[in-house]
């Protein structure tokens, strides 16, 4: 980790990201949902960008050369991709993004290996792009883009969101079906069609009553 990335990374966990400072990512390519619609409250979106912060801030603390990892947080479910050099590292990552205060829910995805290439993150790039502009589809009914955070890495395409079991099987279809992509790992919380209404129609009107989704 070079020092201009790990001062940007301390500097953005000081913060706490309260003033709007963006998560550092390393490793994986990923794409997210449009603050003014998502399915989250605002005090929800506010923690995961700290708890991305918080997770990294550490990771290169206590692993630094050995590891090449991108953190993903939604609705406090966080998903781990990237390499490290080895499988005690790999532990290590899992132990800190589980201890980190506001995490749900832990999906370790890093594997024991070399760091992704360039050439491996504009392929990944690339898949993300393409997944998600299917997700967009106006002429894909039952799914919208918004509610879907895409994450790839070698290939695999990460799913998460808040989403209703329709709206799942939609969105990993689509995947599975995009050019590039070698497997679809499913993430999403599903919630039921009338907690999905009520999500939906509070972040419709945010002034009324916060939304919040539920926390398991």
């Amino acid at each position: 980790m070079n020092q201009t990335l790990k001062a940007l990374v301390v500097a953005c966990a000081s913060a706490a990201c309260l003033q709007g400072c963006v998560p550092l990512v390393v490793a994986g390519a990923a794409t997210g949902v449009s603050a003014s619609i998502d399915r989250r409250s605002y005090g929800t979106q506010v923690e995961d960008s700290e708890i991305e912060v918080r997770i990294m801030s550490q990771i290169n603390k206590q692993l630094d050369e050995k590891a090449a990892i991108s953190t993903t947080s939604l609705n406090k479910w966080v998903l781990l991709t990237g390499q490290t050099s080895d499988e005690a590292s790999r532990l290590q990552a899992e132990k800190i993004a589980t201890t980190t205060p506001n995490v749900r829910k832990v999906f370790n995805e890093v594997t024991v290996g070399w760091p992704s290439t360039v050439g491996n993150h504009a392929s990944d790039s690339l898949t993300t792009s393409q997944v998600k502009s299917r997700l967009f589809n106006p002429n894909v009914p039952g799914i919208s883009g918004h509610n879907v955070k895409v994450v790839t890495e070698f290939g695999v395409v990460y799913m998460m969101g808040l989403v209703t079991e329709a709206e799942a099987k939609i969105a990993v279809d689509i995947a599975r079906t995009t050019s590039g992509v070698k497997r679809v790992v499913n993430l999403f919380e599903v919630l039921s069609n009338e907690e999905m209404q009520r999500l939906d129609a509070k972040a419709a009107n945010p002034a009324t009553t916060p939304a919040s989704p539920p926390a398991k």
